[in-house]
């Protein structure tokens, strides 16, 4: 499995940066899947800040690629459909997961959290790219969205 990032190239268009990669084995398909990948590769649910993190997933749902969206602060964090779909684009991705933390503990979602999921599902349905879920996660637990 990648972690990736988008650079620009000297014509200033974006491209593909691998900046790490693991070894991971299992399989990402299931919302506690990717919450262990997740707390394994990356330490999700130990950050102080809300880190977001994309999970882009090929047509048999395997990981495409992973990136880190956005780097918030201790409650919010950016999240937009535009830069979610154009490093979907670029890997090829057919689906994608968003998953961030909760630093406070709690994964119950915001208001913000379930409006920017709704926006994601819309803008993907339009684009060809399913959004399969959004998951937070706390220290000791997760929320999947799709699940509930």
């Amino acid at each position: 499995m990648k972690l990736y990032d988008l650079e620009l190239d000297t014509n200033k268009l974006p491209i593909l940066v691998e900046e790490k990669s693991f070894r991971y084995s299992s399989t990402c398909n299931t919302p506690q899947l990717i919450t262990e990948m997740l707390n394994q590769c990356f330490n999700l649910c130990n950050k102080a800040e809300e880190h977001v993190y994309l999970i882009a997933l090929n047509t048999k749902l395997n990981v495409s690629g992973v990136f880190l969206i956005s780097k918030g602060t201790i409650d919010a964090s950016i999240c937009n459909p535009r830069e979610i779909l154009q490093r979907c684009f670029i890997v090829g991705a057919s689906a994608f997961v968003i998953a961030h933390n909760h630093p406070s503990g709690d994964c119950s979602p915001s208001k913000g959290d379930v409006e920017t999921y709704n926006r994601l599902k819309e803008a993907g349905n339009i684009m060809g790219i399913r959004c399969l879920d959004s998951i937070i996660l706390s220290n000791s637990d997760y929320y999947s969205l799709s699940e509930n």
